[in-house]
């Protein structure tokens, strides 16, 4: 199952989100849900072919598979910076080669129910800081991070990282969304970043899609579930950020793929 929706918030309210209401939020909705991102789909549909396992998450998926598929990862060594539930790493390491898939989350509630039902070889998973990564330099091949840094308090510290990890000639591949006073902030932090920019996408009307495909599952599978309060949260996300979407200039959707010369 899929949760398409989070709430984009300043840094302080993403840190207790992270360290309070994540906790309590993955151990309460099931072993089930393997994925929180918006989702991407495409008209006419993309047609991703998946396993039977995989098409309840079809629309998270293929936000994955548009991001890290950017460049052939076989045999790469590969970090997923805010693996969340772990529901990408299963599939990026299952479909799309890597030698090796290291997801991290600062989340340990995620990091635990990842190791348990993410069993698969060259898949590990690491609990630590986006903005700090417990990694010597130049250790991976690729790094991806999907629709997770619009919470880092440091964004800027977070692409220094990302370089500092990533090996000659590696790739980071990202999707992320920013409110529109704010896009001219993340665009310079981008800019600033000692790495190349190779692409750049706008999916504002594909992450649309995916988010109202899984706001109609989520509601329906998880409703009974939680406690009040948090199915209130959940209501009241899904709301703004559909209401950020349909207004004019409300949000701004991107796949990015930069390099490391």
């Amino acid at each position: 199952m899929a949760i398409g929706y989070r709430l984009q918030s300043n840094p302080l309210v993403g840190k207790l989100t992270t360290k309070y209401f994540l906790p309590l939020g993955t151990r309460q909705v099931g072993d089930d849900v393997v994925f929180f991102n918006f989702g991407y789909e495409e008209d006419p549909p993309m047609g991703l072919t998946l396993a039977a396992s995989d098409e309840p998450n079809r629309y998270c998926i293929q936000l994955y598979h548009v991001t890290a598929s950017q460049v052939d990862l076989t045999g790469k060594k590969v970090l997923e910076v805010s693996c969340g539930a772990g529901g990408g790493a299963s599939y990026i390491m299952r479909n799309l080669g890597p030698a090796s898939y290291t997801g991290l989350d600062l989340n340990p509630a995620s990091i635990d129910k990842c190791r348990e039902r993410h069993q698969l070889s060259g898949l590990e998973f690491v609990q630590g800081d986006a903005q700090n990564l417990p990694f010597p330099d130049e250790s991976f091949d690729a790094v991806i991070n999907v629709e997770a840094s619009h919470q880092y308090p440091n964004f800027p510290g977070f692409l220094q990282e990302v370089a500092r990890v990533l090996r000659p000639g590696g790739h980071f591949l990202y999707t992320d969304s920013r409110r529109a006073p704010v896009v001219a902030e993340w665009e310079a932090a981008l800019a600033g970043a000692p790495l190349r920019k190779i692409s750049e996408r706008d999916i504002d009307k594909e992450a649309k899609r995916g988010l109202d495909a899984n706001t109609r599952r989520t509601q329906q599978q998880i409703s009974g579930r939680l406690p009040g309060f948090m199915n209130s949260l959940i209501r009241y996300g899904v709301g703004v950020l559909d209401w950020d979407l349909r207004r004019s200039g409300g949000f701004s959707y991107r796949v990015y793929h930069f390099a490391k010369d």
